[in-house]
Parts: structure tokens; sequence; C-alpha cells
């Protein structure tokens, strides 16, 4: 057995871990990002916050206010969904979007079927598969990057407004004005907030527009404890309360940001914007020791991986093994290998490309994996290839999760890809733009800025969905909703998303040890594990004798997270990664 790790919790200065406000009637737990990653010893485990009519867990303790709030007003779980997504677009820019998309995964609590909602960016018409090469062949990052030409369609008004529709008892109305008054009235700013500006200086002050919302006269960022407002963002939310959908894809919101396309050959026009759709989509579904998990669909891979690499690793005694040993890293990365390597080759948006979805997820395809896993051997990601899932077939990264008091459950994950997106700020409207169109395949066999690989299966097309990792995924036992979860973070959202599952599931963790544990990574290509600080030196060194490349990685995702006991009974964990985290219930 490894020693045990040593970086205890309590020896770790943690700002703002729990916050009690008794006169509100709810708990919040806030977490702070701390210098090195949290390591849990057994007996040494946070303890979630409780609630038994609803809970919340995102990104931002506004967010998890107001919505919070929709639940005590007997709202349900979507609708508090969409209002912390929209609260989320003005007081977290840097994730929370309405330039960017997503995917909803919601999950009744009568146990009917969960549902799906696909509502990612789609290349503009005028995209073509070689837009980001010059011409020689090579892929120009900055292109697919930085410029207005890196922009999909954006989809989060329309997701979140077909959720709403689907199953809110909301107008879209009530849900935005939470959003609008934090963007017209303002937001006392919190230290990630300046800290992100300051970092992110040179990139954005580039841009006139973005220059001008985030950042004062004389160039400095708003500092921690003013208060910042943003009244274009306002008048565009309003536009959207006043007109719904049409507030954003037509009419003064669509034509500022085709002027904004205009202004720096940009391929999105005003038809590209009237004609997006969200999609509803049936949810990939996987076994694992018994319970039930649901996940993303393509064109998000996370879901696929997921539900793969779990049923890679179900035959083998991971909770006996223990968490973060040496025995189960090792598994844990071989399986994550084989993963993403049919990642490379086979995923895609399955309105365009045939994804073997029945094989990559059957449990005999994994066994026939399995077979490759040498039980003290790394193998080199060089040797590995995509495997062969259609044989199998049969006929057939910000995060939220909320849970009501029906016991409806709601993950949802929504992105504009990099911190800032592109950098981009529509002028006269007040968001930014994404950068999702690097999540195409810029050409067959080239890494994207996640280190990537992308094949055919996800080359650019005109209106196609771009691959995506996002993984809102929700757990099941016996049909009902026990576990909601996922997390931001490019290519580590499905392995980060499969820890806290199987943290749960093989570690008998309470949600927020799950969240809070020490992490790792495994890509197939770099070929080597990422871990967080706080797994021990001897695992370490285990890892490194049977031929695995070990670094140390930064944080890895933040994960916002709910359990649900057998009596109903609602567990919040925040993840201490992103110091605004917080989990509140009632």
């Amino acid at each position: 057995m490894d020693r045990l790790n040593h970086s205890l919790l309590k020896k770790i200065p943690l700002r703002g871990l729990w916050r009690l406000t008794a006169a509100s009637l709810f708990a919040v737990a806030t977490t702070a990002a701390a210098a090195s990653n949290q390591a849990i010893l057994e007996g040494e485990r946070f303890h979630p916050v409780q609630g038994t009519q609803g809970m919340v867990a995102t990104s931002h303790t506004l967010a998890s206010e107001v919505a919070l709030q929709v639940l005590k007003n007997s709202g349900n779980a979507v609708d508090a969904a969409v209002t912390a997504g929209f609260a989320l677009a003005v007081t977290q820019p840097r994730s929370g979007n309405i330039g960017g998309g997503g995917f909803l995964l919601y999950a009744p609590g009568d146990g009917s079927a969960p549902e799906a909602i696909d509502y990612r960016e789609t290349a503009p018409a005028a995209a073509t598969e070689t837009m980001f090469q010059d011409e020689d062949g090579n892929v120009v990052n900055e292109r697919s990057r930085f410029s207005h030409k890196a922009a999909g369609v954006p989809g989060t008004v329309a997701g979140l407004a077909m959720a709403l529709e689907r199953h809110g008892t909301l107008s879209l109305k009530e849900a935005l004005a939470p959003a609008i008054r934090l963007a017209r009235d303002g937001f006392v700013v919190p230290h990630r907030f300046t800290e992100g500006l300051e970092q992110a200086r040179d990139r954005l002050q580039r841009w006139p527009a973005t220059r001008d919302t985030f950042y004062k006269e004389d160039g400095s960022a708003p500092q921690p404890g003013e208060t910042f407002r943003q009244p274009e963002l306002a008048a565009t939310l309003q536009r959207i309360a006043d007109q719904g959908i049409e507030g954003f894809y037509r009419g003064e919101t669509a034509r500022l940001i085709v002027e904004e396309m205009q202004r720096g050959d940009g391929l999105i026009t005003l038809e590209d914007l009237a004609s997006y759709q969200p999609a509803v989509r049936q949810p990939v579904q996987g076994n694992y020791r018994g319970y039930d998990i649901f996940s993303m669909s393509p064109p998000s891979s996370g879901g696929t991986h997921i539900v793969q690499i779990l049923n890679i690793l179900e035959h083998f005694p991971i909770g006996e093994w223990g968490h973060n040993s040496a025995n189960t890293l090792h598994h844990m990365a071989e399986a994550m290998k084989l993963a993403y390597a049919d990642r490379a080759e086979y995923l895609g948006d399955t309105d365009f490309v045939e994804v073997p979805l029945a094989g990559l997820t059957s449990k005999d395809y994994a066994a026939e994996l399995r077979k490759g896993i040498a039980p003290d051997k790394a193998r080199p990601s060089l040797e590995i290839k995509p495997g062969q899932p259609a044989v199998f077939e049969s006929p057939e990264t910000t995060h939220f999760s909320v849970v009501d008091r029906w016991g409806n459950a709601v993950s949802n994950t929504y992105t504009i890809n990099f911190s800032y997106g592109s950098g981009i700020t529509v002028a006269g409207a007040g968001f930014l733009l994404n950068n999702e169109m690097d999540d195409f395949s810029a050409k067959p066999g080239a890494a994207n800025a996640y280190g990537l690989i992308g094949g055919e299966a996800n080359k650019i097309e005109p209106g196609k969905r771009m691959l995506s990792s996002m993984s809102p995924t929700i757990v099941r036992k016996d049909g009902k909703n026990v576990l909601v979860t996922g997390s931001p973070g490019g290519s580590r959202i499905i392995t980060t998303t499969l820890q806290v599952v199987m943290n749960v599931i093989d570690h008998n963790m309470n949600i927020q040890s799950a969240v809070s544990a020490p992490r790792m990574h495994h890509q197939w290509l770099p070929d080597e594990i990422r871990i967080e600080q706080g797994i021990s030196q001897d695992t370490i060194e285990l890892l490194e004798s049977r031929g695995h490349v070990v670094s140390t990685s930064t944080a890895m995702g933040a994960i916002q997270s709910i359990m649900i006991g057998e009596d109903g009974t609602l567990f919040g964990g925040a993840d201490p990664r992103r110091s605004t985290s917080s989990a509140m219930g009632f």
C-alpha cells in the first residue's frame, strides 16, 4: 500500500471555505483555491453543504444565490439552471457566456428518461475545411484561436431558452431578470475577477471593445471590492427578455454581431444567426457497478469516453487497491490512453459523420481493450492505435448542477473555450465571442490548443458542430438520481468527471471529498500522466518504475457536484480549485 498523502487540508490556508448565512436559512460553502491542491486523508474529509428542498453548485456565489432563490420560490431545477446560466454570463465573463455554447442534461425526479439539449456552436456557412491552414497546408493557430474567424455561431441563448420552454415553469423574462439586474446595477468584484483580467491583459486589450468593456479608462482592471457594471450587456439581455431568442438571433443584437464580424473579416452572417437551432439528443448511457451513468452524447466526446473508461475499469478491484494508489492510477491511465486514441479517430458531430457509439460504449469492446493492459508496465502511447469498435455495434469546459425539491436534476456545462474565448467583445453588445472553431480539426492529425489530436470525423464543415469534451453527467441507482456532476477544463473534463464518479462509487467518498481529492489525467498524446499536487512521492516513483512519465500539473477542472441520499437529503460539493465556487442548499 502506498504511503498516505501528507498534504493535510488543515495545513493549507483556505480563504472562505465555509460561510454560514443563518438569516437566509440556507448553508453556503464557498471554497477558495489554494497554492497547492488539497489532498484528502482517510477520515479527514470535507463536509458537504446539506439541504432537503433544493441544492445548487456553481462556480460563482452570486449565480448560486439567484438560482437558490428560484428554488425557494418553488421554481424547478431547470428554472434555477437557466437563471444561473444567464447570471454567470454577467458575473464570470471569462467562461460564463451568451457568446458561446454547451450542453444541458436533464433527469426528471420521477425516474423517466433523461434528456440532453445540445446547444453547441456551429460553423458558419462560409467555413471551409482548410480555413486555418496557410498556402503550404500548415496550421496557423492564431487564426483558429484569436481572430474573428475563430468564432462559431453562438448557441447558449437558444439552448437555455429551449430547456426553459420544454421543462421549466418560469418565463424567459423572469429567468433573465437577476442577470439584467447584476449587469445594470453591477456586482462587487472578487479577487479572481481582477486576477483574470490582469493575467489576460495583453490578449484582451488589443481589442478596443474588450478594453472599453472590462477595463478602466487608465487601462487597469477593476479592483477587488469595487462595483463593476456592464450597461451594454444589460441592454443585450433586456432585448432577449423583451423579444425572446429573436432578440439575440435577429434584430439589433444580430446586427451588432455581424458588424463585429465585418470589422475583423469574420464569417458569421445574419443568416447563420437566424438559422441556428439547438438539438434534443438522447444521452449516452452506461452502467458501472450497478449504477446507471447518463452523460452527453456527440458532438461531445465526454459521455462516450467516460462510459468507455468505466467499462474498461469495471473488472479491476479499484476499491480494494485504494484511492490514488499506484495500482489504481496505473490502470486508470492505461484505460484513458485507449479511450483518447479512439476519440481522435471516431468522434464528431453525428449529424455529419457516423460515430460507432454503441461499439465504443460496449462492454464486449471494453473487454477486448482490457486485454492490452499489463498490470505492471505502461504501454507506450505510440504503440496504441484506435481500436475497432464497429465490430461491437448492435442495431440499435463553466459547469453547474441543480436539484430541486421534486428530485429533478440538471447538469449543465457551457463555454466560450479559452478563458475569455477569442478575447473579442461584440462592440455595443457587451459580450465576448467564443473561439470554438479551434475545437475542429484544423488539419487531420494536428493537435488543438489542448493537445488533442483531431481526425477526419471532426473536420470543418458548414453548419457542423465542433467536437467537445464537455461531460455533464447524472448517475442513477434503481431509477433514482443520486449524483449530478460535471466540470470545465478542456481535455481534462472527461477525466475530472470520471474521477468524481469513481470517488463516489469505488471509494465511498462524500461529495465534497470526491470533488476536492487530487486528480490525474492521461490523454494518450502526449504520453504522460499529469497529476495534481497531493499525490504521494512514493506513488509517483512506483508509476515511473512501471514506465510512466509523470508530470505535476496545475489544478484540473472546477467540478460542481450534488449527491442525493437515499432519504432525499441533498449534499452539495463546490470545487476548491475555483475561489468563487459555491454550493448552496435549503
